[in-house]
């Protein structure tokens, strides 16, 4: 399952499971309302058979003085339960009749106990009708998501054929004519294209589990020549000590060919690309039109600009974080972006001494 499904399934779960939850709450709160009534209704009857039945076990009797304010056969509590009822042979006293606090409680306990084991096992039949619901609405999404998916795939593979036919062409151009600016300019358009062939593949699959020792400063110097040419009027410095990474190159070079891009497409004319390694960090900065809304720009299609379809940076986020990468990134309008790779997780440990 992942990560947009098992989001999917868990918001569905919990919302279902919540909404069961407040309404097994209610229906048991309000019978336990109506349970305790219903002991208040037994104390009294309890109480109506004691004066006359004489039958009083568990509760306490005494006799009263008959006067206006002690009515008959009401049940008064005070802590305890008490009430006062007729004595047959005297017309001057009352048998005041107590039913202790103390058993009250008790008998609300026992009853609440109950509920709570029926609510308990109430709440397991609500969570399992919740899996059955969750599942049951994740399925036409998994469905839409494979077929969407595998029309990403056929796409990527139909593109290999014009694109491979592209390359090879141009190379026994190349050979013909010799070198020549323009033909370079076509060369590395393709590779841009196969570049976003790898970022729907990585979207698609995730990153893959090998990892090699690498050059940072060959890697960014290898990228920068090549965004020099797609950018000829940008200027981009260089400034990487000797490290090396151990993690996989391809999904780092991913990560750094999409900010490169976006550096190098959105800034101004005659701008800069600052590529900067400090500490554990390595820091991509542009003087470019900026971001209006920073925090939104690693979410999935989302884009302030024209070109571009949204994903570039939301697959550098997702790429990072399988990476154990963290990535931060600063940006205010018209003055530049700031986007920094903190990769203290995947520096060779000699490197780092």
């Amino acid at each position: 399952m992942k990560t947009y499904e098992r989001e999917s399934f868990l918001k569905s779960f919990f919302i279902f499971l919540i909404l069961l939850e407040v309404l097994l709450a209610i229906n048991f709160w309000n019978e336990n309302q109506v349970k305790k009534i219903e002991i208040e209704d037994k104390i009294h009857i309890e109480m109506k058979l004691c004066a006359y039945t004489s039958d009083c076990k568990g509760l306490k009797t005494d006799f009263v003085d008959k006067d206006d304010d002690k009515e008959e056969n009401i049940l008064y509590k005070d802590g305890d339960f008490y009430g006062y009822f007729k004595v047959p042979t005297t017309e001057n006293y009352l048998m005041k009749i107590v039913y202790p606090g103390l058993q009250y409680i008790e008998r609300v306990q026992q009853l609440e106990n109950k509920l709570f084991k029926r609510f308990f096992f109430y709440s397991i039949l609500a969570a399992l009708v919740s899996l059955l619901f969750s599942i049951y609405a994740l399925l036409p999404l998994q469905r839409a998501l494979r077929i969407n998916e595998e029309f990403v795939k056929d796409i990527l593979h139909d593109f290999n054929t014009p694109i491979s036919s592209m390359l090879i062409n141009l190379k026994i151009f190349k050979r013909e004519i010799g070198d020549n600016p323009k033909i370079q300019r076509l060369e590395n358009n393709i590779e841009s294209i196969l570049s976003l062939q790898d970022n729907l593949r990585i979207f698609l699959k995730g990153v893959p589990a090998q990892s090699e020792n690498f050059s940072l400063e060959e890697l960014m110097k290898n990228r920068v020549n090549y965004f020099q040419v797609l950018y000829p009027d940008i200027q981009y410095k260089i400034s990487i000590e000797k490290i090396y990474l151990k993690t996989n190159k391809d999904a780092f070079t991913r990560i750094v060919d999409n900010l490169l891009s976006n550096a190098g497409k959105y800034n101004i004319a005659n701008g800069e690309v600052s590529i900067v390694f400090q500490g554990d960090s390595l820091t991509i900065s542009d003087t470019g039109k900026g971001i209006k809304k920073p925090s939104k720009v690693f979410q999935r299609y989302y884009k302030e600009q024209d070109r571009g379809i949204g994903i570039g940076l939301h697959i550098v986020k997702k790429l990072c974080d399988e990476m154990a990468i963290e990535i931060h990134i600063k940006s205010r309008e018209n003055e530049g972006t700031s986007i920094s790779l903190n990769l203290s997780s995947v520096i060779l440990p000699e490197e780092k001494d």
